[in-house]
């Protein structure tokens, strides 16, 4: 004990810190067993899908110029659509991140004329300029499509008579943001958006449900498109990917819905035969596998987090006994200065750049400042252990991810220390 205790030290974690760590800890046994627990039951499903399909040397292999025939890339989107049990999947390193991801579905699915619902309140902010919420290049708006939102209910609940009239004629796709982004919102759980998609479909049934699943994936044991999304959504770079991904998005969902993408990411007429994989099929396969356990440590990290800033007396989302059904943990820290020190210690914790001191930036995409603290192998890989947040109140930062738990654990132990040395908190 003595042993782990001066390895601490060695980081530059005080004795107040381990020790009110540790009694934390002791509080989380059962929750973390569950966590375990899940987490087999997904290695399962992704090993079957691997066996199922064959999965053979020979598809670690990577294509150049067109991609025709990169049988790799083809049985790794097969996996895919197995574990998430749709009729195809579009997973390709063309796709840039999370945001193209969604781009790609609604533009491709959307026509002049069409209408945009989000039934779940405002989306992350790097939806807004897509969208035309804000004036942007190519954004829905331009191409005639409109847009229409129901906020939640004060309660966190779907204001169903919302819903019901905002849908119309024009209504196409309706957009499900399962994560809570940077609002306080609670994160949804399969559950709760397969009860919102069916009211939907029951209004109107030929209407697109598209989940944006980011930072969900292997949190359940089941995913959206299980509980009737046509279409879900994320990136390689979080959950999916493993950590190992180094770039890279996805697309599951029906067969129509995905082949649309398919014709919109690359050209009408060459869809999915194209796109070469220039030798990262590989880290996909491996980091799909390895999945499910480095969601589970990333889980870990954000109830660790949520029990020990909650006790310290700071407003936490999800608190400290919910279930969760994302890897993000928020915390409301009051001030710029809290932030900013949370987000100090993240970094100094990281593998890569711990030397660097982050600072708050007018980052694309969004509409104040922001800070972001990672040291990561993938440049901006958001399941690897980071912080982020708005510099505007209630000064919230966005923890999430973490390769292992051992590594979020010491994330949040540095974040903590970076705050008591600025005078922030007192143990």
């Amino acid at each position: 004990m003595e042993e782990m205790r001066e390895m601490y030290r060695n980081l530059g974690i005080s004795d107040k810190i381990y020790d009110y760590s540790n009694d934390i800890l002791e509080g989380l046994k059962e929750r973390f067993d569950n966590i375990d627990k899940n987490a087999e039951y997904n290695q399962l499903k992704v090993i079957n899908a691997m066996q199922k399909n064959r999965v053979a040397e020979m598809h670690l292999s990577g294509t150049t110029g067109y991609g025709y025939n990169d049988s790799g890339r083809d049985t790794l989107e097969q996996v895919y659509a197995d574990i998430f049990k749709t009729e195809s999947a579009l997973v390709r390193p063309q796709i840039t991140c999370g945001t193209h991801a969604l781009n790609v579905a609604l533009s491709a699915n959307l026509r002049p004329g069409d209408e945009l619902l989000s039934p779940v309140g405002k989306p992350y902010d790097t939806m807004d300029e897509i969208i035309g919420i804000r004036p942007s290049k190519g954004s829905l708006k331009e191409y005639g499509v409109t847009y229409s939102q129901v906020d939640l209910l004060a309660d966190g609940s779907f204001d169903y008579n919302g819903i019901k009239q905002a849908i119309n004629s024009r209504t196409k796709l309706v957009t499900i943001q399962r994560s809570k982004g940077y609002a306080s919102r609670p994160t949804l759980s399969v559950e709760r958006i397969g009860e919102l998609i069916r009211f939907i479909k029951n209004i109107k049934p030929d209407v697109i449900c598209m989940v944006d699943n980011c930072y969900g994936e292997f949190v359940e044991r089941i995913e959206p498109s299980q509980a009737g999304a046509d279409m879900v959504v994320g990136s390689l770079i979080k959950n999916p990917g493993g950590g190992l991904a180094p770039c890279g998005g996805y697309i599951a969902g029906t067969k129509e819905c995905v082949e649309q993408a398919a014709f919109r990411l690359s050209s009408p007429g060459l869809g999915k035969e194209v796109g070469a994989t220039l030798g990262v099929n590989s880290s996909f396969y491996q980091g799909l596998f390895l999945a499910p356990t480095v969601v589970a440590g990333a889980l870990k990290g954000a109830i660790f987090a949520a029990n020990a800033y909650e006790k310290l007396g700071f407003k936490v989302i999800p608190d400290g006994k919910e279930p969760r059904y994302d890897i993000i943990q928020a915390v409301e820290l009051g001030s710029d200065k809290g932030l900013i020190a949370f987000c100090k210690g993240i970094q100094a914790a990281a593998p890569v750049d711990s030397f660097v001191t982050p600072e708050p930036w007018a980052m694309p995409g969004y509409d104040s400042d922001v800070i972001m603290a990672a040291g990561a192998f993938v440049s901006g890989s958001s399941i690897e252990l980071s912080a982020d947040g708005p510099l505007k109140p209630p000064y919230s930062v966005y923890f999430q991810g973490g390769l292992t738990w051992y590594h979020a654990k010491l994330g949040i132990m540095m974040s903590m220390q970076k705050m008591s040395d600025a005078g922030l908190i007192n143990l």
